[in-house]
């Protein structure tokens, strides 16, 4: 076996949660889903698909209409895209991994924000890249980025600059600006930007959507842009995701899908074409509740004595540190066995993250947060 795969740790967050599973004095807020099901009218589509006998091979690339549903959404957010653009993938983790697969092999240098979802360092590393990190940091009550540090990472030995804004686990949003520069200095470098996007609907300024690449971006520049339907459409359990791919890229994608997953199930791409259909009745709904929530968990967390809390600008995270706490793993495992609160531990995003804790307060009873606050506060007195 290569040892790159047997060098992948293993997940932190999965560690904190087998040691609470199956007790139900546990309040859960370690994984990165809401507690509301699916909407109706999405599980209506997928179950009438199943009932229609919709259970054979489709299209790698997806169905054409769920494709066309996709550019149109898009497009809505971001200016024109065209379907040939687009290709579904079996979840946003997937997507990710294909953008991966087409643009990076062993030796390869790869640069990537963090701390993040440990997925997005650990699929380069899978494929031999080497890995180069540049640490977002909190400051005045917010997380930022340091320009001038990514810009000096990023040369013409750098064939990948992979980017999650909104960020999990921090929340930290890039502004347009940052983009810009960005778009700008790898088109000199000649670097590919993946973009994880997939939290740009849950974003708590003034617009629709946070800032992307796709925004500035032409067709054909160098730009992969991932998505999902999991976290706006409450779909996490249904794997189910996008690329928008640059002018030329859907071949390469095909080709990889069928390698990799050969489509995605014809019933859960009826149920995402039924989601995108309601999407602007359902998603600012949504979102408002999740800003409730995030209000309501930061207000808490900043009242607790030794806490450190940054205000998160999108995503479903409050990431926060507790004074003395440095080994985020034994504190997270500290506080599922004595107080039944699960939390994800910060060192689970790489060693960035290290002394934090991630919370998810996209919960649609905010009393469960009141009551993880309570719990919270019992250990930091």
């Amino acid at each position: 076996m290569r040892q790159a795969i047997l060098d992948l740790p293993g997940s932190k967050i999965r560690e904190v949660a087998n040691a609470g599973l199956g007790r139900s004095d546990v309040l859960a807020f370690w994984f990165g889903e809401s507690d509301e099901v699916t909407p109706e009218p999405v599980r209506q589509a997928a179950a009438q698909s199943l009932l229609r006998g919709e259970t054979f091979y489709s299209h790698n690339l997806g169905l054409p209409e769920l494709r066309q549903a996709i550019a149109q959404y898009t497009s809505g957010l971001h200016g024109d895209v065209q379907v040939d653009r687009v290709a579904v993938t079996s979840s946003g983790v997937t997507a990710l991994m294909l953008a991966m697969q087409m643009l990076v092999g062993a030796g390869d240098e790869v640069v990537v924000v963090v701390p993040v979802w440990p997925n997005l360092t650990a699929q380069p590393a899978i494929l031999g890249a080497k890995v180069r990190r540049v640490a977002l940091r909190p400051a005045s009550g917010a997380w930022g980025l340091d320009m001038e540090e990514l810009l000096a990472a990023v040369t013409p030995r750098t064939r990948v600059l992979l980017v999650n804004a909104p960020n999990n686990p921090t929340g930290w949003t890039m502004t347009r600006a940052e983009q810009q520069l960005l778009l700008d200095h790898c088109r000199n470098t000649g670097t590919w930007i993946v973009a994880d996007e997939v939290y740009e609907r849950v974003f708590f300024g003034d617009a629709l959507a946070s800032p992307s690449f796709l925004d500035i971006a032409t067709p054909q520049d160098r730009l992969i842009v991932a998505h999902s339907f999991s976290k706006s459409f409450l779909m996490t359990g249904w794997r189910l995701g996008w690329l928008v791919l640059p002018e030329g890229g859907l071949d390469a994608a095909g080709k990889l899908l069928e390698f990799n997953s050969s489509c995605a199930p014809v019933f859960v791409q009826r149920g995402a074409l039924a989601a995108l259909a309601m999407a602007e009745e359902f998603v600012p709904g949504l979102i408002n509740r999740l800003q409730a929530g995030r209000d309501r968990l930061l207000a808490g967390l900043q009242q607790l004595p030794g806490v450190t809390a940054a205000v998160p600008q999108g995503g479903m995270y409050a990431f926060f540190r507790v004074a003395g706490q440095d080994d985020s793993l034994a504190f997270a495992q500290r506080l599922v066995a004595e107080h039944g609160l699960g939390l994800a531990p910060g060192s689970a995003f790489g060693p960035e993250g290290e002394g934090w804790l991630r919370w998810c307060f996209a919960s649609k009873d905010l009393a469960r947060l009141d009551a993880g606050l309570e719990r919270l506060a019992g250990t930091v007195r």
